[in-house]
C-alpha cells in the first residue's frame, strides 16, 4: 500500500509499517494533538523500535513514495 492510500488509517489511530524496513523498526502512530506547558502540540509521528522507546518520525522521500505499507494488527 501507498504512504497516501494508508494515511487515513494512521490518522484513525492505527499503527503502520514498511515491510521493505529491514531492522527493529515494529510500527509507526500519529500523536493526535495535545498540551504541554498549557500550549498547543501540533500532531507528530511517533516510531516504535525493539530496542527503544518512542521516538519522533519524519517520513523521507523514499517512505512517502514507498508502495511497501501495510498495517499492524
Amino acid at each position: 500500500m501507498t504512504f497516501e492510500k494508508i494515511l487515513p488509517n494512521i490518522k484513525n489511530g492505527e499503527k503502520a509499517v514498511r515491510t521493505g524496513w529491514e531492522g527493529t523498526e515494529l510500527f509507526i502512530i500519529l500523536q493526535q494533538e495535545g498540551k504541554f506547558e498549557g500550549d498547543v502540540l501540533n500532531p507528530y509521528f511517533l516510531i516504535k523500535t525493539e530496542d527503544e522507546a518512542y521516538s519522533m518520525w519524519s517520513p523521507t522521500d523514499c517512505d512517502i513514495l514507498a508502495d511497501d505499507w501495510e498495517l499492524v494488527k
